[in-house]
């Protein structure tokens, strides 16, 4: 599409499109002197413009393919939120769902999460029937996390469908080893289908030294952080 049909399209100026353009927020190419934007290009950007008051609506907008985000939540019934909100978003376009739950005192085993997702409205029956719903144990690890992941793009390639895959932070293992661990995960997300959610406990991060926490954020391609005061989300960008 020429930016003058973007804009009679948004119903803005075709100066607004430009600055769109130069400023990288809408995707486009330049051909000679002039911008050229996908019409797919443009879906998207309008879905992620889309202003929603649900945590799934808002999630949807935000979360992209390839995807490798971190989630930190306050408390045990905010993180249930957000797994439940990341899956809804996950189905509504057409992915399959994984969720590895790690061996914690503090979290659920398998069956609460799968009578948690059935109360937040997910078909778990139909889901699971299909083959688009697996509950896994996780036992943690550097390089079981590593496999599985690279068995879930495989998969996502050969089905031709995304992979939402959700995590909980693997604190038996030391931060450092943890901050490798993730990113190799982010290399492996790459030109895949995978989104791929890591949760932690706002409390567990709040151990960790300000550095240390930066640095586990611009791991990820993203960061969400829910807690009862608010919902904050916010992208990693690469340096100019």
């Amino acid at each position: 599409l020429r930016t003058e049909e973007v804009a009679e399209y948004l119903g803005v100026g075709p100066v607004t499109v430009y600055r769109w353009c130069r400023e990288g927020s809408l995707p486009c190419i330049k051909i000679g002197r002039r911008w050229r934007v996908r019409r797919e290009a443009l879906e998207e950007f309008v879905r992620r413009s889309e202003r929603s008051e649900t945590l799934t609506g808002r999630l949807g907008a935000f979360l992209e393919v390839p995807d490798n985000v971190l989630t930190i939540a306050q408390d045990l019934e905010l993180m249930t939120r957000l797994d439940a909100a990341f899956f809804r978003v996950g189905v509504a376009r057409g992915g399959t769902l994984a969720k590895y739950q790690i061996e914690d005192e503090r979290m659920p085993s398998l069956e609460e999460v799968r009578a948690e997702m059935v109360d937040a409205g997910l078909e778990v029956d139909r889901l699971e029937d299909e083959g688009r719903l697996r509950l896994v144990s996780d036992s943690g690890g550097f390089e079981g996390r590593a496999d599985e992941v690279r068995r879930l793009v495989a998969e996502s390639q050969e089905w031709d469908r995304t992979v939402w895959a959700n995590f909980n932070w693997d604190l038996s293992m030391g931060v450092e080893e943890a901050l490798d661990q993730q990113r190799l995960l982010s290399k492996l997300v790459e030109d895949s289908n995978v989104v791929l959610k890591t949760a932690i406990f706002e409390e567990d991060l709040d151990d960790w030294p300000g550095e240390t926490q930066r640095r586990a954020q611009v791991t990820h391609s993203g960061t969400v952080w829910l807690s009862r005061e608010g919902l904050a989300m916010s992208r990693v960008s690469p340096p100019p």
